[in-house]
């Protein structure tokens, strides 16, 4: 799961609709912007559903339309934007399993350290009060080789999949480091399909919705026949 956004025409009701990003010493973008949050699978980068908004809505408040949309079976990466209490027993509810990165100011209490290393947790509504309501989470922690002698991180994974012999924390690394592909997949929509830099013709926000969907809609087929070409 993931955000991007969308330039589209510059007119006065997309613009009041939509709304624009600030540049620099207080100007305006250019365009009116469209925001998305959707979800995607890894393997064939296939957009299977979406929310379209406003700019002016964040990322976080849409990812809530979708998120009672998973089915059990899934398993969500999410970057540490998304990652909130609220947000989680939500997502939790629907019987899919999470590997989010989590925020630095959640802290979650620990309970016991797991044969790989890992530990479970508890994540509490409240960081500051221990009798608030709490899920309990495993904890992975790591930090990736850049190449050049250094190290990134250290990074912190969230996850609902709490036994180290069905999954290893080398494996949720690196099942996490996959959620980079929602990225491959908007390069694909918005670069290669759509154009580098165009702007969206449609000049009403119903019309806008309409036609971001149409380009899903021929994304979702492209890769489907890349998928089935791969497989013969």
């Amino acid at each position: 799961m993931d955000g991007t956004t969308f330039d589209v025409a510059d007119s006065d009701v997309n613009n009041a609709f939509f709304g624009r990003p600030g540049v620099n010493r207080g100007e305006r973008s250019a365009f009116p912007q469209a925001r998305m949050v959707a979800l995607a699978e890894c393997a064939t980068h296939a957009i299977f559903d979406a929310e379209i908004g406003p700019y002016t809505t964040s990322e976080p408040a849409m990812s809530k339309l979708l998120l009672d949309r998973l089915e059990p079976g899934m398993v969500l990466t999410a970057d540490r934007g998304f990652t909130s209490f609220d947000a989680w027993k939500q997502a939790v509810a629907t019987g899919a399993d999470l590997i989010w990165r989590a925020k630095s100011n959640v802290k979650p209490r620990w309970i016991e350290t797991l044969a790989d290393g890992s530990w479970l947790a508890e994540m509490r509504k409240n960081n500051s009060k221990l009798a608030s309501e709490h899920v309990v989470i495993r904890v992975v922690e790591y930090s990736v080789d850049d190449g050049r002698g250094a190290e990134l991180g250290p990074f912190r994974l969230f996850t609902t999949l709490l036994d180290p012999a069905e999954v290893s924390a080398v494996e949720l690394a690196d099942s996490y480091r996959q959620r980079w592909e929602i990225e491959s997949a908007f390069g694909e929509l918005k670069t290669y399909q759509r154009g580098s830099k165009a702007v969206l013709r449609s000049k009403s926000p119903a019309l806008v919705e309409q036609e971001i969907w149409g380009h899903f809609c021929c994304h979702f087929a492209i890769r489907t026949l890349m998928f089935a070409w791969r497989r013969q």
